[in-house]
């Protein structure tokens, strides 16, 4: 058995808490409204009027309040309404599904200005419109500043006491930022796919297999797959520092990020593995090393090793409580970090949402 797996799943899917265990319990979206995201995008106005496009340029932005919908799927829909091609459709990140969403999508649709108001209606019939905005160019992944989180959790048990003080903590020292379990799909069956993969069907950047028709599903599903192979080796490796007490503190041989050289990171592993070196290198290799059905994913790529922050910081963190067992948590997260893993280091989480509907 492979070191970081347990059996019966076969991948490890839980990973160890900043204070070695969780301090209560509580149960996640009991109601849609129980989960609220709210997209930053601050190169856009405050509008009072949703109806009103301001800016100019060849794509129509509009902030959509939805519920019950994925985010590609509402893309998929705004193409059809628009009748431009799904790719024309951006949008900043995947939001959840089981949540009230607001946030942006752009829709290219040149020199149809004056069919804005219309076409806005349409879309208002099917969601709320809160915001529009023409725009030079497509919105694209990670455009946005981050997401404010308001969640509500029922059924909180534990010490009201303790959890007040791991607020606090957190509050001040943040949380390890796992990557979200849904990146691995159910069971971790991506992972699974990902280990059976064969390297060469990603390209040389990592993208996209040979003979794969550009946008195909064969493609996407590689590229699904090889990114949760990036992600558990993160999360691995991050257990491992975690663990060890070291997460938050710069080992020998850090390189930090362009942004803050101080920040302590992980591996998004690439071409040659990690970009560290020293005892850090030396601690990240060891650990992916126990993953080979992983790591011959990046045998045949020259996807440039990349780093990911060990430590998220939720930013503006509040909570009250709503009553004797009802929690409600607010803050801010960077894009890329999951606020279900920032709340897993303080809870154990039942997620209310699973199975009460298939997937759109």
């Amino acid at each position: 058995m492979t070191e970081g797996k347990t059996p019966g799943p076969h991948w490890r899917l839980d990973w160890p808490t900043s204070r070695g265990r969780r301090v209560a319990s509580a149960n996640l979206k009991t109601q849609v409204e129980d989960f609220q995201v709210d997209e930053i995008l601050d190169f856009f106005p405050a509008q009072s009027d949703a109806q009103a496009v301001t800016g100019s340029g060849e794509h129509l932005c509009l902030r959509l309040e939805k519920s019950g919908d994925n985010t590609e799927f509402v893309a998929r829909e705004l193409a059809r309404m628009s009748g431009c091609r799904a790719f024309d459709v951006g949008f900043c990140g995947l939001k959840d599904r089981h949540a009230v969403t607001r946030q942006w999508f752009s829709i290219y649709w040149p020199g149809s200005e004056a069919g804005d108001p219309e076409y806005i209606a349409r879309v208002a019939e099917r969601w709320q419109v809160a915001g529009a905005q023409r725009f030079s160019r497509k919105l694209r992944r990670g455009d946005h500043q981050g997401n404010r989180f308001i969640i509500t959790l029922r059924n909180v048990r534990g010490s009201r006491e303790q959890l007040d003080e791991a607020l606090v903590q957190l509050k001040q020292s943040g949380a390890p930022n796992y990557f979200g379990p849904q990146r691995f799909g159910h069971d971790g069956n991506n992972l699974d796919r990902a280990a059976s993969m064969d390297p060469n069907a990603m390209d040389s950047r990592g993208r996209r297999g040979k003979g794969k028709k550009r946008g195909g599903a064969a493609a996407s599903k590689n590229v699904l797959y090889f990114s949760a192979a990036r992600s558990w080796i993160f999360n691995e490796i991050l257990a491992r520092r975690v663990d060890d007490g070291n997460w938050a503190t710069p080992l020998d041989g850090e390189p930090g990020v362009a942004a803050d050289p101080e920040v302590v990171t992980g591996p998004l592993w690439g071409d040659g593995g990690t970009a560290a070196t020293g005892l850090q290198a030396a601690l990240e290799r060891q650990v992916a090393e126990q993953a080979p059905e992983l790591l011959k994913l990046f045998s045949t790529t020259r996807m440039k090793p990349e780093r990911r922050p060990l430590v998220a910081r939720p930013d503006d963190l509040t909570w009250e409580w709503l009553d004797l067992d009802c929690l409600q948590v607010a803050f801010s997260l960077t894009p890329g970090q999951y606020a279900t893993a920032v709340l897993s280091d303080l809870f154990e989480l039942e997620d209310m949402s699973l199975g009460q509907h298939k997937k759109r």
